[in-house]
């Protein structure tokens, strides 16, 4: 069993979190979700208009979110900070159970990527959702209590460290390896 990270542990790695770039960093995983609980992580992807990650279940996911329960487009493709998910899943291999499709060294703070701000990966482009991505009782149940009041303090929040959702609004082939660019208005 994964001991998890411990509340210091996380304190100290806040620095390290802060260090991300902010202009342009490596996309460092992608993970496919073709069912609940089921992960594949693959080298290459591609994110389409209207199927997210193709590969990837979120087209067929219900969502509470939406008037008709279908795949919430804000939430078609959620990305985190690869410096995070290092800090809380210890071991690379772990990094797929956050769920998220992207794994990103990127600075996701909320002051570096407001809402409409838009990151180019290969010939690929997503746009950053005004709906908060949230940790959850898996997210809990596999990274720890700690780790999820770590990701919900003040500071947690303002840096986004549980990550972000996005669209995407053009479509292309992924790579790991390829710089998510922010792309300026």
């Amino acid at each position: 069993m994964t001991r998890h990270a411990t509340v210091d542990q996380l304190d100290a790695g806040l620095d390290h979190i802060r260090q991300s770039p902010a202009e342009a960093g490596p996309l460092r995983m992608i993970v496919q979700r073709p069912a609940v609980d089921q992960r594949t992580v693959v080298s290459e992807g591609t994110l389409d208009v209207d199927a997210g990650l193709l590969g990837d279940s979120w087209l067929t996911r219900r969502s509470p979110r939406t008037p008709d329960g279908g795949p919430n487009p804000a939430a078609q493709v959620t990305i985190i900070n690869a410096r995070l998910i290092a800090l809380l899943a210890r071991t690379e291999d772990r990094w797929p159970l956050a769920g998220d499709q992207l794994v990103i060294d990127i600075d996701m703070s909320e002051n570096n990527l407001p809402p409409g701000a838009q990151l180019a990966i290969g010939s690929a482009v997503i746009e950053i959702s005004e709906e908060p991505h949230t940790g959850c009782a898996k997210f809990a149940q596999r990274f720890g209590h700690d780790a999820l009041r770590f990701i919900s303090t003040p500071a947690g929040q303002a840096l986004r460290l549980r990550g972000v959702n996005t669209r995407v609004i053009q479509s292309g082939p992924i790579r790991v390896g390829d710089l998510a660019t922010r792309l300026q208005p």
